[in-house]
């Protein structure tokens, strides 16, 4: 993942993990990159769910959506409010369309951010890595990507992608700048994204998650253990050590320098620093609830159930599950094919009087393919294929579509908290 900003770059905050219905928070499969303008906030493992609207869509480059967030606008004012006076002191002639060339530079600088992202984007899709999208919000320019690279090698390339293409468009625009006429608006501007970039790509390049040197460091360390989670959890601390060092940071400078740090310095690295130190942090609880999927074994937590018929009364069909010591109730038609599920909820909120005269399917919900799960799946495929469509209960079949049992998000979720 990555980060920036013009002075004191700006860190990435870690993306929450999916969340199974109910109170279980799985890892997210190692997903995203972030750069920002000024502080950038990472989707480390992404920022927002996929069904959240993330703002305009701006289009479409590489097949990868682009999205401006609202809270974008008020970065672009900051960074005219504070660039405004810059260009005027530097080209008094400009008077009150300073503030003017501030927008601008806010606009570079965010053009800058998603080529960043893009760089990440289109390495990451080379690899057949799908990218949700990319998001430029308050605090950056966030990458979504499906899932993480396979290997070690592919994990670095990714990683390094961005920090590189800023890298190379900071020494395109130092260098330009050179060659333009003394004083004049252009060369401002374009010596000021070179700066802006070379801040952005080294900035990225610190040894910690989320940054994307952390994801270079999780490389390196993946390749050298041959084991990811481990990796992950080594480039995570090493983020957590980046935090510390972000927020000392003016004081150190401060003391080499003989003078006191200013305040904005102290605020803006506090503010950096705490994005790095909780976003390190999540992910250090990520690695650790994902170690526990191994786990959860889906045949040991899928419920007995028994099959009923859609009109047989709500009465009948709970004394039938009782005598059977069955939990589950599953729809089945006249061919004795599953048809739908009973709602658990909806059936125990049904008022006892009125259960004989309320039939199954009643509180039964159809069944549609992504709520029948193999028996087979385990772990972290069982938690993938439950997140693809949240539901309460899921029907378990055999390989060969034989009824096996209900699954209920509560058992998963009891379970993967005693893991």
């Amino acid at each position: 993942m990555s980060d920036e900003r013009d002075e004191n770059p700006g860190p990435p905050a870690a993306e929450p993990p999916p969340v199974v219905p109910g109170p279980v928070e799985v890892p997210p499969v190692q997903p995203t990159s972030a750069t920002g303008p000024e502080p950038s906030r990472p989707a480390g493992t992404g920022p927002e769910q996929p069904g959240a609207n993330p703002g305009m869509r701006l289009g479409a480059p590489f097949g990868v959506p682009i999205y401006l967030a609202p809270s974008s606008v008020i970065l672009a004012l900051l960074l005219s409010y504070v660039f405004g006076p810059v260009a005027a002191r530097e080209m008094p002639e400009l008077g009150g369309a300073a503030y003017l060339v501030g927008g601008a530079f806010a606009i570079l600088l965010y053009a800058s951010v998603l080529l960043h992202e893009l760089a990440h984007s289109v390495v990451a899709r080379a690899f057949g890595i799908p990218v949700r999208r990319i998001v430029l919000q308050l605090l950056g320019g966030v990458s979504e990507l499906e899932r993480e690279p396979e290997t070690a090698g592919r994990e670095l390339l990714v990683a390094i992608a961005g920090p590189a293409l800023s890298l190379v468009l900071a020494g395109i625009g130092l260098g330009v700048g050179q060659f333009l006429p003394e004083d004049s608006l252009i060369r401002w501007l374009v010596l000021g994204i070179g700066s802006a970039n070379l801040l952005v790509g080294l900035f990225n390049l610190l040894p910690g998650l989320p940054l994307d040197g952390g994801r270079v460091v999780r490389a390196v360390a993946w390749a050298v253990t041959g084991k990811p989670l481990l990796g992950t959890l080594i480039a995570a601390w090493a983020g957590r050590a980046v935090a510390v060092f972000v927020m000392l940071l003016p004081f150190l400078l401060a003391a080499a320098s003989g003078t006191s740090p200013s305040i904005i310095s102290v605020v803006w690295s506090g503010l950096i620093a705490s994005f790095i130190w909780f976003g390190a942090s999540a992910t250090i609880q990520h690695v650790k609830m994902r170690q526990r999927l191994p786990n959860l074994d889906l045949r040991r937590l899928t419920r007995r159930a028994i099959p009923v018929a859609a009109d047989l009364p709500l009465a009948e069909a709970l004394r039938r599950a009782y005598a059977a010591g069955a939990r589950g109730l599953v729809v089945v038609d006249a061919l004795g094919k599953p048809t739908g599920l009973v709602d658990e909820a909806a059936a125990s909120a049904t008022p006892e009087q009125r259960r004989p005269w309320v039939t199954v399917s009643t509180v039964a919900r159809t069944l549609q393919p992504g709520l029948v799960l193999s028996v087979e799946l385990n772990g972290e495929d069982m938690i993938k294929a439950i997140q693809a469509m949240p539901a309460r209960e899921y029907l378990v079949v055999e390989q060969g579509g034989e009824i096996v049992g209900v699954l209920s998000t509560a058992d998963v979720e009891r379970a993967f908290a005693q893991a």
